[in-house]
């Protein structure tokens, strides 16, 4: 702390002792957070005034602010005492000054790493900061052509621009680099930074890993052959003095208490102070002998329920005592004594949610407690319900509150004596321990080993009677139990009881109580000497010569010597002798394991010892110099006990000895020990009934061994050295590192300007199947976020200099907000809890899982393509069926010269109009579920007919010019399709611009018009206006769109002919379509494959002129336009016409629809499917009294381009099968743009599915999720890790065959192998009409060949992977039934590390990593997965989520994520098929677009 904080180092300058005090006081303060900042900076300037002048001639080298002293030897030298004041305090650690200088040095050794900020949104900036506030990006957006279901049902989705590729002329300025992505943006800087950053290797570097026949292994860390390795010889058990026979020793410790509460009443036993140190009370033996009487008796005899007595002897009692009352504590617990009863002290709970009371709760049940002691105030203190009863706290039994203030009391009869046996091994009390992992338990002390702890502290303190001890600790536990309370009354001690709050008031009170009693012996803990070092400056006259032992409980803690050190300094010139200071190793299933004596009962000189960091972490003693960086030093925690036998054995596996230099657990065989962990036996039995074994497997003894919990060995002269803590303990990738000793690290970096000093937790988290560790603190209000982001990235590189380990994740969180232990300090098993929730809101977090995790598995190398003659070999031996499949045969079936008849839709609907006029064709609902318009054969075809008029008369248009429709869904867009057919046009259906959302909608629908080279546009009035409107203007130029026609008012003249093609192969209409990659493509379709795909669909689903289906889909492409448009002409039945967006104000008009028409086939998508899921969750029972009845629905086909999505299908089956909706009934489709339609499950029930053409039910399968990546297919059970469920995709249409064929190699695959699904069939698509985004698409699309095999059929490319497999079920015709499974697009597919992912994967995981996950989009960028969230819930949340995701995503995917983006509601970009914009929303992100809330780049 060579800095101090006014930008010079005041140690050049002399200032007098008081101001040192001070400035010192003042730094306590503020880092205790009992001051503001400017509080502070207001106080240290007046005391500095008159220095100033000094301070401004400093030499600037010592100005060390913003600079890290360049070496250790640079930092100016601090006097001892001046070293004293700042060193930083915390609970149980503290550092060493050597420390500090250490990790300054070490952090000058690095350059000062750019690492890239994260960036905040301004709202979610506890501190704002104007630097990293994101501007709204004016960027205009490359057009769009995804809208479609614009609203979402909460949220409206902004639609972000969506064609990829845009021709030239399009902005042409955004698309300075190849991705259409502006170069200047913030976004891509920040990750070239983080490139940079990662581009440096690794520390460790990544061995050789082994690979089996595919599955992914995860590295096993291979040991370092350098690593250093215990050489010493082995440890003997260390037996400590005999325990001296002590002449009338009392048989008990109540005897004690009877002969000293009858003999000497007046004798003073305990003395309670206020929070102003004044005495309030003195306890005299008399008093407390008399009163424990009284609470036994009451206990026993004026307790009943039901007239029974309440409690038996044996039953365990609560005792709920504040801090701040030890006389009502000590009489309870001795009264709990005399009557029998097992007291089990424990906190107050303040709140019904305090941290960890839940767990407390759990262990008052399994003790069986069902009556609690507390006093009157604190009765009155707790949280009441509202007949006034105490409330049951969570997680807690039903408990009874006594109060046992004198009056409630009853005076025990003349008769009445309680029975003081002697010391048994029967229990006396329970103490509470809260493990690492946040449970708690409770360890069970007998009356023997009570009595025999006392016997063994009394000898080895020296204790002799009436000698008075001030108590700084928490009496209900540990060392201020054991010396405050038992062994002080077995010697008739006087005990001055300093409560918590006290000290918190005046640092001070205990030293002054130790001078004012002329106390003998003081319990303290390192806290308390260093707080009290920091408020020492009026204190003249205060002595602590009367002190003979000052008795450091945590002295095992490695860092309480720099506090021992410092008092001693600061206290020697006050009458303290070095002797004095004792330090203590204890715990809580073992009681004391040593002390230190004082020369006068025989302790040998102490000891200290400086030990290597690093070969500590392999649990190796090594004895360092001084001058190295990474080095501990420790202090002896004294000798072992009287009476005890210990050993030190390896920590994990058989306890061995351990060799003299090597680290291990203490364990203790002593009469003084814990006898169990209440109730639970099985780690009991590990704990407490240890047996230590030699190398050669002998046991040290037949008497078993107590496990400390303390890591240590023994040193010179027997006297016994405490490194750490077993609930402390990391270990990562083998080496152990100690939770306090990274804390002290984080500490030493100017920890005082950013983070509160007593409140970090570190912690280890497993992911991965290492222990990862996480580092969180409070941050001062006044930090800025630069400074903060500092302060992390040099805490990384410290701790990464000083211990060689990396951390996972540090998280600043806003100040006081991190759960509190009790008295002080912070509850780590809950912050941890906390974190792995997702409930901890973060204000700051970096995350560094590239530097730490380095046992992923090997990256996948591409195998050496295998020949195509050993390929056709393998698969023959391997006995596999080429994976071919094919639907019926149509060229066998009935309606053979029916389809040579309907071989042009404009002949089949002339024939319809003919034959049968009135038929009813089309009807279309609005959203109250009224219908709007109607069409029947005759109506159809004279709307026809005018527009086809219209088009040469007015647009004076050729046979084979294009067309482009714009029209909202309806019969409009019907009627001009059929219009253009019949003057011999070429129609391309065009989703009307969002009047809302002109700027990204209108780009879209201008782009289809010139890419598909139309000549003119038909559209409705309304629209007209639109397109030509001024706010057109502004987003595209409208000077240049083709002839505009409204065909609102057409003229009624009959058509003089009616076109007909010359060939079924001339081109009937184009599909234009967006894919999921942004890429727009329109595929050319003939009259043949147009009347192919008709026949197809309607032998699939048995559609006949009486049938009606009902369709909720969107009609401008793929298989909706099909069905919208082309299947009713085609095979007569009548389609009822929901459009999507008017669900939006009526989200049940579909299902209402199909219940009121009894329909029995519907189609819908998969986002309309999701909008009844999400929208009518709550209301079946509302739909269920409007008479929806969905029993008439056969099958619901959701027409999709995707893998099926089982999870929204199902529960879409189940939220409506109370409305009758058949289990059975929801199938899924498949087609892709080179194929419209491939696969249809119609499902029929009943009779009908004996004599139909309905294929068997659609069968799930699970595949291993790792194979997968592998491009392999490996079927699991269900349920088995790494499980994916997959449904195949519906029963393959007549005419169509499909074939699964290697991505590379281009040949045929295996049953239930991994490859592309090739397709041929009559209404495969003939082309691309152009591909905008990939100019030199793939003509190979629509006519590839097998490489080998069948090498002449002409197949099509779907650009989808998937596999087919063989079931056991048979379809109509008998045959066994091939299932066809579709994984996903391959343009989607991610190569990461070798590997082929699939986001939907990636997706779902995170998805059910929080709650507040509502939406999740992954995409990459350089290499970097880059995964976007969307937070359904509040801001502070934000930060929560992104060690949540990265945790989700290394565990199930073993990927490290390089970008979280979290983002509101509704920002991923979704198309009106209801599939993820991918790359609209990767260039929405690069050209800083997304406004997120918050952008984390994974170091």
């Amino acid at each position: 702390m060579a800095a101090e904080r006014g930008g010079c180092s005041l140690d050049a300058v002399p200032l007098p002792p008081e101001v040192r005090e001070s400035l010192a006081e003042l730094e306590l303060e503020l880092s205790e957070g009992d001051i503001t900042q400017k509080g502070y900076e207001k106080k240290r300037a007046k005391l500095l005034a008159r220095y100033i002048p000094l301070i401004q001639g400093v030499d600037p080298s010592l100005q060390a602010e913003n600079r890290v002293p360049g070496t250790s030897q640079a930092t100016a030298v601090v006097s001892k005492q001046q070293k004293s004041h700042s060193t930083n305090s915390r609970d149980e650690r503290f550092r060493s000054d050597v420390h500090t200088e250490a990790v300054q040095a070490a952090l000058a050794k690095y350059k000062e790493r750019k690492m890239p900020m994260p960036s905040k949104r301004r709202s979610v900036l506890v501190h704002s900061s104007v630097e990293t506030y994101t501007p709204p990006d004016n960027h205009s957006a490359p057009p769009d052509v995804t809208t479609g279901l614009v609203e979402q049902l909460h949220h409206e989705r902004p639609q972000v621009a969506s064609v990829r590729g845009v021709p030239r002329g399009y902005n042409s300025s955004i698309l300075e680099t190849g991705d259409g992505v502006p170069v200047n943006s913030r976004v891509s800087s920040k990750i070239q930074q983080l490139l940079n950053t990662l581009k440096r290797p690794k520390r460790p570097p990544l061995k050789e890993f082994f690979v089996d026949d595919f599955e992914e292994l995860l590295e096993v860390q291979q040991p370092d052959p350098n690593q250093p390795k215990p050489e010493g010889n082995q440890m003997n058990v260390l037996k400590g003095e005999p325990v001296s026979v002590v002449t009338n020793w009392p048989p008990s410790l109540l005897a004690a208490l009877q002969r000293w509460g009858t003999t000497q009443p007046k004798a003073p036993c305990l003395t309670a102070l206020d929070t102003t140190g004044k005495a309030v009370y003195t306890l005299t033996y008399g008093k407390l002998w008399s009163r424990s009487l009284k609470l036994a008796y009451t206990l026993l005899n004026k307790l009943t329920s039901r007239n029974e007595p309440l409690l038996k002897p044996g039953d365990r009692v609560a005792l709920v005592f504040p801090n701040s009352d030890p006389v009502m504590f000590m009489v309870a617990f001795y009264g709990c004594l005399l009557a029998e009863l097992i007291p089990v002290p424990i906190e107050v709970p303040l709140t019904r949610k305090d941290a960890g009371s839940q767990q407390v709760g759990f262990l008052l049940g399994s003790c069986g407690v069902t009556l609690a002691l507390t006093t009157d105030a604190c009765q009155k203190g707790l949280p009441k319900s509202q007949t006034g009863e105490v409330v049951t706290f969570k997680g807690w039994p039903r408990l009874i509150w006594f109060v046992i203030d004198g009056k409630h009391l009853a005076k025990p009869t003349k008769d009445w004596h309680p029975q003081l046996r002697d010391a048994s091994a029967e229990i006396a009390y329970i103490e509470y321990k809260t493990s690492k992992e946040g449970s708690t338990v409770g360890i069970t002390i007998s009356h023997a080993s009570m009595l025999a702890h006392c016997h063994a502290l009394t000898q080895a303190c020296g204790y002799s009677e009436a000698e008075t001890l001030t108590n700084v600790l928490d009496f209900k536990r540990d060392a201020g139990l054991w010396h405050g309370v038992l062994t002080s009354v077995m010697n008739r001690m006087h005990v001055i009881s300093i409560p918590y709050a006290l000290m918190k008031v005046n640092p001070l009170s205990w030293i002054q109580k130790v001078c004012s009693y002329k106390a003998h012996v003081a319990v303290v803990k390192s806290r308390d000497m260093h707080w009290s070092l920091l408020a020492q400056r009026d204190q003249r006259d205060v002595s602590l010569s009367s002190l003979r032992m000052l008795i450091v409980a945590d002295g095992a803690n490695p860092w309480s010597i720099s506090s021992c050190d410092a008092f001693l300094n600061v206290f020697q010139s006050r009458g303290l002798r070095p002797e004095v200071i004792c330090p203590c190793a204890s715990s809580s299933e073992a009681l004391t394991v040593a002390i230190r004596r004082p020369p006068e009962l025989g302790g040998p000189p102490p000891g200290k010892a400086v030990l290597s960091m690093n070969c500590l972490s392999y649990g190796v003693i090594r004895v360092d110099t001084e001058e190295k960086l990474s080095v501990l030093t420790v202090q002896d925690v004294g000798q072992i006990m009287p009476g005890a036998n210990v050993c030190v054995v390896k920590v994990d596996g058989t306890p061995y000895l351990c060799k003299a230099d090597e680290v291990g657990e203490i364990c203790v065989n002593s009469g003084a020990t814990g006898m169990a962990y209440f109730g639970l036996l099985g780690i009991t039995k590990n704990v407490f009934e240890t047996v230590p074994v030699t190398a050669t497997g002998v046991p040290v003894s037949d008497q078993p061994f107590t496990r400390t919990g303390l890591l240590g060995f023994v040193g010179p002269d027997y006297l016994v050295f405490v490194v750490g803590k077993l609930d402390g303990l990391i270990t990562v990738s083998g080496r152990r590192h100690n939770a306090d000793d990274v804390v002290a690290t984080a500490l030493a970096v100017e920890p005082m300007k950013f983070v509160y000093r007593g409140r970090i937790a570190v912690f280890s988290v497993t992911v991965l199947h290492d222990d990862r560790i996480v580092l969180v603190a409070e941050q001062r209000p006044d930090a800025s976020e630069e400074d903060s982001f500092q302060w992390m990235s040099r805490v990384l590189q410290a701790i990464d200099s000083i211990h060689q380990v990396g951390v996972y994740c540090l998280a600043l969180v806003p100040a006081n907000t991190l759960p509190k232990a009790p008295l002080g300090g912070i509850h780590i098993s809950e912050t941890k809890q906390r974190f792995l929730e997702g409930a901890l809101h973060p204000c700051n977090v970096l995350m560094c899982p590239h530097t730490c995790v380095t046992n992923l598995p090997k990256p996948r190398q591409k195998q050496p393509d295998v020949g195509p003659a050993s390929m056709i070999v393998g698969n023959l031996v391997a006995g596999k069926r080429i994976a071919q499949a094919s639907g019926r045969d149509v060229t066998q079936l009935e309606d053979n010269d029916q389809a040579r008849k309907f071989l042009y839709l404009a002949d089949v609907l002339q024939w319809r109009a003919q034959t049968t006029p009135d038929h009813p064709l089309f009807l279309l609902l609005n959203s109250k579920g009224t219908v709007a318009s109607t069409a029947s054969c005759m109506q159809l075809h004279k709307r026809a007919e005018r527009v086809a008029v219209a088009l040469m008369e007015k647009g004076r248009l050729n046979v084979g010019d294009h067309v482009a429709l714009v029209y909202p869904p309806g019969v409009d867009l019907i009627a001009t399709f059929y219009g253009c057919l019949y003057a011999g046009c070429i129609p391309i259906t065009v989703r009307p611009p969002h009047p809302q959302n002109l700027a990204t909608t209108l780009p879209t629908v201008k782009m289809i018009v010139e890419v598909s080279k139309s000549a003119c546009i038909l559209t409705t009035q309304v629209i007209t206006k639109l397109l030509k409107s001024k706010e057109a203007a502004a987003a595209v130029d409208i000077k240049t769109w083709p002839t505009i026609l409204d065909t609102d008012d057409m003229p009624k003249k009959k058509l003089a002919n009616i076109f007909r093609p010359t060939s079924p192969d001339m081109l009937a209409y184009l599909d234009f379509s967006v894919s999921t990659t942004g890429i727009l493509a329109g595929v050319k379709m003939s009259h043949a494959a147009t009347s192919a795909l008709c026949r197809s669909i309607k032998l699939q689903c048995e559609l006949y002129p009486s049938r009606q289906i009902a369709i909720c889909l969107d009609p401008y492409c793929g298989l909706g336009f099909a069905l919208w448009c082309l299947c009713s002409v085609y095979s007569g039945h009548q389609s009822i016409l929901v459009p999507p967006l008017e669900l939006e104000s009526n989200v049940s008009l579909w299902l209402s629809a199909v219940s009121q028409y009894k329909v029995r086939v519907t189609f819908c998508s998969y986002s309309v499917m999701e909008m009844c899921t999400k929208g009518l969750g709550t209301q079946t029972d509302m739909l269920r009294m409007k008479g929806v009845n969905l029993s008439c629905v056969r099958t619901c086909m959701v027409v999709a381009e995707e893998r099926p999505r089982i999870a929204l299908t199902q529960s879409f089956s189940k939220l409506f099968k109370d409305l009758g909706l058949s289990a059975r009934a929801v199938s899924t489709t498949f087609g892709c743009r080179v194929n419209v339609a491939i696969c249809l499950q119609p499902n029929r029930l009943g009779k009908l599915a004996e004599q139909g053409t309905a294929g068997p039910d659609p069968t799930t399968v699970y595949v291993d999720m790792r194979a997968l990546r592998h491009d392999r297919v490996r079927l699991v059970e269900r349920g088995s890790p790494h499980s994916l469920p997959l449904m195949e995709s519906g029963k393959i249409l007549p005419g169509v065959k499909v074939i699964i064929a290697h991505t590379e190699t281009k040949g045929p695959l295996g049953d239930s192998h991994l490859g592309e699904i090739w397709v041929s069939s009559p209404h495969n698509a003939t082309g691309y009409y152009t591909v905008y985004g990939e100019e030199a698409l793939h003509a190979d699309h629509f006519t590839a060949r097998l490489s080998f095999g069948d090498t002449q059929t002409i197949w099509a490319r779907t650009g989808y992977l998937g596999f087919l497999r063989r079931t056991e079920l048979t379809d109509a015709s008998g045959e066994r039934h091939d299932a066809l499974y579709v994984v996903g697009s391959l343009d989607e597919t991610l190569e990461l590390r070798g590997m082929r992912y699939h986001p939907i994967d990636i997706e779902t995981s995170v998805i059910r990593a929080h709650k507040s996950i509502a939406e999740c989009a992954v995409f990459t960028w350089t290499n970097l997965l880059v995964v976007v969230v969307e937070l359904e819930g509040s801001e502070q949340e934000a930060l929560d989520l992104v060690a949540l995701v990265t945790n989700v995503v290394l565990e199930e995917h073993y990927l490290i994520v390089g970008v979280v983006v979290i983002v509101d509601p509704g920002v991923i970009p979704i198309n009106s098929r209801g599939e993820k914009q991918r790359m609209h929303l990767r260039d929405g992100f690069l050209a800083d677009q997304l406004d997120p809330i918050y952008v984390a780049y994974n170091m």
